[in-house]
């Protein structure tokens, strides 16, 4: 027979036909992977800022740090298992590989809802941005909620016929991204920090908030941290990934602790918890760059006009850089989407109903549908108030962390399953127990990732009943198709099929 199949836009990221060993071609080197990832963790900077501020008031900067501790130990998982499992799926082919196919449909569907999120708080924080040009995107909730909900709607057909993510775009804004939040690091600090830094100090002492509070801000700042799941979904796209995926990982973890810090830093030089929490919730680095302009006075001379200018362009650059970046964010949401699906389905771990690719366009069109749809029906509730903005901030911790967690505890238990895999980065510092290698950053994670975790399910209720909601209805599409499909419910498919034969 003759092979006549041509991969289409967007194919190499969903469904791959059989007669096709490997149609995601290796094309990512280390900045190219580095990038994608960013463009993912460093957008969340520009509303998670804000959130954290909701909780932590003044401690902002010191829970963003704490979290960005737990970060490194997840990154460092990420690196091993990557790099070990070069495959699309992140955590659920951890855990598939790990603990068996139902464990891996859990990470799958905590995986799946943190991607929805994902979608819907970046779609919904672009309107706050570019209501610097037009003030009702800020100010009317019913605008920039319709706003959020067209972007995804818009996106979505735009991933049915399919899209291809440019490597080329992606380290391009990074690169301007990085540059934007450095000089407002360093305006903040030359202007404001500098010469008064008591002012941070008294933003930090006098707005501490309470102990409880707190905590839950640790677990409001990993949503800082979102995105370092794109660099294992991306992995199959990359050359020599054992390599190259480690270092992009270990790149991120420098420049996101880097640039948070100096953000956070510069938010409460420039203006108090309350005004960060309250009018710039939504837009805290459009908070920053306002007030940068606005009460900075440069000199007369050469270098005084040329940082008039700077200032005076900086609000315009950060609304549009922001949005730019918010809407790849949630595009790579979708994305991040076709791969999980691509993944779950090589597992069987999810029906063939939503594994399916489009007869023309080659992708996987009817959970892209799927999670669009729920995706907007979260952002049902930014209708009725700001109230909306913290509900997305929580669910995103809920499916987030739970994946997390089951990356920790899937690493371990590779350990100890299988020491024999070849592990081109191993981490360091491991403790015996029994005769295995247990990495101490991952049981350190594995810890926090699932306190902080259960913390959220234990006093957040809106959160506890969408999550489990979400959970649930994964669990009851695993169990129906691996019964209809007479596969195992908790061993891998292979595994059944060895037995049955």
């Amino acid at each position: 027979m003759v092979d006549n199949w041509h991969p289409k836009p967007g194919d190499r990221f969903v469904r791959r036909p059989r007669a096709k060993a490997h149609p995601l071609r290796r094309v990512l080197g280390v900045f190219g992977l580095f990038s994608a990832g960013y463009g993912n963790v460093g957008s969340s900077i520009y509303y998670a800022l804000g959130l954290v501020a909701l909780i932590a008031l003044g401690a902002t900067p010191i829970v963003l740090l704490i979290a960005g501790i737990f970060f490194i130990f997840t990154a460092l998982s990420y690196a091993e298992g990557t790099a070990m499992i070069p495959e699309a799926g992140g955590s659920a082919s951890f855990a598939h590989r790990g603990f068996g196919d139902l464990c891996g449909s859990v990470a799958g569907s905590a995986l799946a809802f943190s991607y929805i999120v994902t979608i819907a708080i970046s779609a919904y924080t672009v309107p706050s941005y570019l209501g610097y040009f037009w003030e009702p995107l800020k100010d009317s909730a019913a605008v920039g909620t319709i706003v959020a909900m067209g972007i995804v709607f818009f996106l979505m057909w735009l991933n049915i016929i399919g899209v291809k993510e440019s490597s080329i775009l992606n380290i391009a804004f990074a690169v301007l991204d990085v540059a934007t939040q450095v000089l407002i690091i360093i305006l903040a600090i030359f202007f404001f920090f500098g010469p008064e830094p008591q002012v941070f100090f008294q933003n930090v002492v006098g707005n501490w908030p309470t102990t409880s509070s707190l905590v839950f801000g640790v677990a409001m700042a990993s949503l800082a941290y979102t995105g370092v799941e794109t660099v294992s979904q991306l992995s199959e796209e990359t050359k020599r990934p054992s390599v190259n995926a480690p270092r992009a990982l270990i790149l991120m973890i420098v420049v996101v602790l880097v640039l948070f810090s100096g953000i956070s830093v510069a938010s409460l030089s420039t203006m108090t918890p309350a005004e960060l929490a309250s009018e710039w919730a939504r837009d805290p680095v459009a908070g920053i760059a306002y007030r940068l302009s606005t009460t900075i006075v440069p000199g007369e001379t050469i270098a005084g006009l040329f940082l008039a200018a700077v200032l005076k362009a900086l609000p315009s650059l950060v609304a549009i850089l922001a949005a730019t970046i918010l809407i790849i964010a949630t595009n790579a949401g979708l994305m991040g989407i076709s791969r999980l699906t691509f993944a779950l389905g090589k597992f069987r771990l999810i029906p063939s109903t939503l594994s399916g690719v489009h007869s023309r366009f080659k992708t996987p069109y009817r959970s892209i549908i799927l999670f669009s749809s729920v995706a907007i029906l979260l952002l049902v509730p930014g209708f009725f108030g700001p109230g909306a903005f913290g509900q997305l901030g929580r669910l995103y911790v809920f499916g987030s962390l739970l994946a997390f967690a089951l990356a920790h505890a899937s690493i371990l238990r590779l350990r100890i399953r299988h020491p024999e895999l070849p592990r081109p980065f191993k981490l360091r510092g491991n403790i015996k127990f029994r005769g295995h290698e247990l990495p101490i950053t991952a049981i350190l994670g594995l810890l926090a990732t699932s306190a902080i975790w259960l913390m959220v399910v234990a006093t957040q209720p809106y959160t506890r009943w969408i999550g489990f909601g979400w959970m649930a209805f994964g669990a009851i599409a695993y169990f129906v198709f691996r019964h209809r499909k007479q596969l195992p419910l908790i061993r891998t498919a292979e595994e059944g099929r060895a037995s049955i034969d």
